[in-house]
């Protein structure tokens, strides 16, 4: 399941990150390649578990928190710190998957990557080139998206980032464990959710078959969900 997030941050809040990152010192994103994507990485990123990373990470955190969208399509246990990186002059990320187990800096806990995100923090016609290529079951899907807005998709999924020919590409990624392991269970909750909501703006939320189908989607996570 591949879902596009409109507006995770505001205009306002994509210019205040911006703006940070202007101010600091980036590094090569081999820092963090794994042992597959040492050979094909090709970008910049902001040091992991830097002053500057922590506070816009918790900037994006906050937000999706508040989003339901995100909420609903993911149902995440945890998430990993939010990272950044920029292309510019030809540099790319060759196609790879993402590593299964990741952890979490500075402590002892490790969390399956279940979903990939990416958060675009500059326009499209700011940048030719660095769409993001999902291969999925449906063949490839290319990926560029406003500022501010964000992509989810299943990790196992092979992707790359397309060389930027002309200005600069600057977006967050990271990772999540979910409550629900499966990608298939994923796609039909949010589906039965997103109809739920559709059915409770349009009657009204204590409708019976709203209430029903509330019933069906809680009893469905507590059969799928895991700790």
């Amino acid at each position: 399941m591949l879902v596009c997030i409109p507006e995770v941050l505001s205009m306002a809040e994509v210019a205040e990150c911006r703006a940070i990152m202007d101010q600091t010192e980036w590094e090569s994103g081999l820092t963090t390649a794994g042992a597959q994507a040492v050979f094909v990485k090709n970008n910049r990123q902001l040091p992991a578990g830097s002053p500057v990373a922590q506070e816009l990470g918790e900037r994006i955190l906050a937000a999706l928190s508040r989003n339901a969208t995100f909420m609903s399509a993911a149902l995440p246990a945890r998430i990993l710190p939010p990272m950044f990186n920029r292309y510019g002059g030809g540099e790319h990320f060759g196609i790879h998957v993402d590593n299964a187990i990741r952890a979490i800096p500075g402590t002892s806990i490790r969390l399956r990557t279940d979903l990939s995100c990416t958060l675009f923090l500059a326009e499209p016609d700011e940048y030719d080139g660095g769409e993001l290529v999902i291969e999925d079951h449906y063949g490839a899907q290319e990926v560029k998206l406003a500022a501010g807005d964000m992509v989810l998709y299943p990790s196992t999924s092979l992707h790359k980032v397309e060389p930027v020919t002309r200005g600069e590409r600057i977006a967050s990624f990271f990772w999540l464990q979910s409550m629900i392991r499966s990608d298939q269970h994923r796609s039909l909750l949010f589906d039965l959710d997103q109809t739920i909501q559709e059915i409770a703006s349009r009657d009204g939320a204590h409708t019976p078959i709203a209430v029903r189908l509330t019933g069906i989607y809680h009893n469905l996570v507590r059969t799928w969900a895991e700790p």
